[in-house]
């Protein structure tokens, strides 16, 4: 009797979820079947949604609803807290499944090429989120001195940690960071947060929706200069094609031509400002130098040399986010990312056999959560033909509780769903007296303790 595809997917964030998903409707589900295993190497799954959407956007969490339930479905396995290659290698995997996808995403912060820096309050964005949203991994406090900070970036990102910066704590508190993290956002001295773009605001990469959700709290006053709102051919033309752009554009003019109130911490948008050097002292920022660059009729920008030197105490690089090699294939160093066709890795021009990637693994962090799930479908679709004209691996041990034995062996404290289940229980109940939803668990080994691993 044919046995079910077997299936490993390396990572359990919206990227692995979708993959999931889209196996469960193939016509494969059906006869024999598919069966399913998620392996992410942190103790809760959900990935990007739990460790880097910014606390205070519960409806972008609200996903993760949508994700439950594929995860509910019998087919569909997680073992969380085992960590690829340290637990399981590519050639275990191999033989345990008929294939594998990697969908690993990406967490760290890309370089930032120009002096300084280095220099000590020189922070990568995508450290700061990891702290703010409590990734179990990264130090427990945040140096938060600066009353000054730029934030280098236009994107949303740069929007998420800008406004973590402008905030008070206690307008964070109703969310579900922890007490650690409020905390440390009590000791923040921030009342001057700017935002740094080299281009103009037809190329910001702003979601409108994130972009408004800035005016909104009674503590911030966002303030654009009106000699930054400028548009050449290229620029007008982006705004009509795309109307995203376009209602961007149309919200910063709106508050470049508006007065600057009285509330208490003010919020700079800069434009046409391109990060030249972060200017320190004795090993420490002191202010950060930009060069003025000026539209050249396509959209994109060259410099004036003229140069400002802008007096800030701290600086956060929010110039996108690099995936971390994955060991035993093949990478890309300047893109960050697993080479691939339609999904299927490729090693020397061939397919590394029974091997696939999606989602920003796979193309680099661009785009939004929900864009993975295209990625997702022609992946999936690329393995079930190779299934189908039997290009896969015929794993030597592809029954499911092989891996449960396996696991056993290396002695892996590994969590479930129903694990995760008694973990988001805990952290409902750890809110329920403050009024809270929840309040997230931070410390590995209290979540492995929550989950019953």
């Amino acid at each position: 009797m044919p046995r079910p595809l077997r299936v490993a997917i390396v990572g359990a964030g919206p990227a692995g979820i979708y993959a999931a998903d889209a196996l469960l409707k193939s016509e494969a589900a059906t006869e024999p079947g598919v069966s399913i295993d998620l392996f992410e190497k942190m103790p809760a799954p959900f990935g990007l949604i739990r460790y880097g959407v910014a606390p205070d956007h519960p409806r972008i969490k609200g996903i993760i609803t949508a994700l439950h339930q594929v995860l509910d479905k019998p087919q569909v396995r997680l073992f969380g807290n085992v960590d690829y290659p340290n637990d399981i290698s590519l050639d275990e995997l191999h033989s345990l499944y008929d294939a594998v996808i990697f969908s690993t995403g990406a967490t760290a912060d890309r370089a930032l090429d120009i002096p300084g820096v280095d220099l000590d309050g020189s922070h990568g964005a995508a450290d700061f989120v990891s702290w703010y949203d409590g990734h179990p991994d990264v130090p427990r406090t945040w140096p938060l001195e600066a009353e000054k900070v730029a934030v280098l970036g236009v994107g949303n990102v740069a929007l998420d940690v800008a406004r973590i910066l402008a905030k008070t704590a206690d307008e964070l508190l109703p969310t579900e960071i922890p007490p650690n993290v409020y905390e440390g956002l009590k000791a923040n001295k921030a009342l001057e947060v700017h935002v740094f773009g080299r281009r103009g605001p037809a190329q910001a990469k702003f979601s409108p929706m994130e972009l408004r959700e800035l005016d909104h709290s009674p503590t911030i006053e966002v303030v654009v200069n009106p000699e930054d709102i400028d548009y050449d051919e290229g620029s007008i033309a982006t705004r009509r094609a795309n109307k995203q752009a376009d209602m961007v554009a149309k919200t910063l003019e709106n508050w470049a031509i508006r007065d600057i109130g009285d509330r208490p911490h003010k919020l700079f948008l800069h434009f046409f400002e391109s990060p030249a050097e972060v200017l320190g002292e004795d090993g420490k920022v002191v202010g950060l130098r930009t060069e003025r660059t000026e539209l050249d009729g396509t959209g994109n920008v060259k410099g004036t040399g003229r140069f400002t030197d802008w007096d800030v105490q701290s600086v956060y690089r929010a110039v996108g986010y690099l995936s971390d090699e994955l060991p035993k294939l093949p990478w890309d160093v300047a893109s960050g990312t697993v080479p691939d066709e339609g999904g299927r890795v490729i090693e020397g021009g061939v397919h590394l056999r029974s091997t696939y990637v999606t989602g920003w693994i796979r193309r680099g962090p661009i785009g939004l959560i929900g864009h993975t799930k295209g990625d997702a479908n022609e992946t999936v679709a690329n393995l079930l033909a190779d299934h189908a004209q039997g290009r896969l691996h015929d794993p030597a041990t592809p029954a499911p509780e092989a891996v449960d034995a396996f696991l056993a062996e290396r002695g892996v404290r590994y969590t479930t769903w129903e694990g995760w289940h008694r973990l988001d229980a805990a952290e409902k109940a750890l809110g329920e007296p403050q009024g809270r939803e929840r309040v997230k668990i931070v410390e590995r080994d209290g979540m492995l303790e929550a989950s019953g691993a």
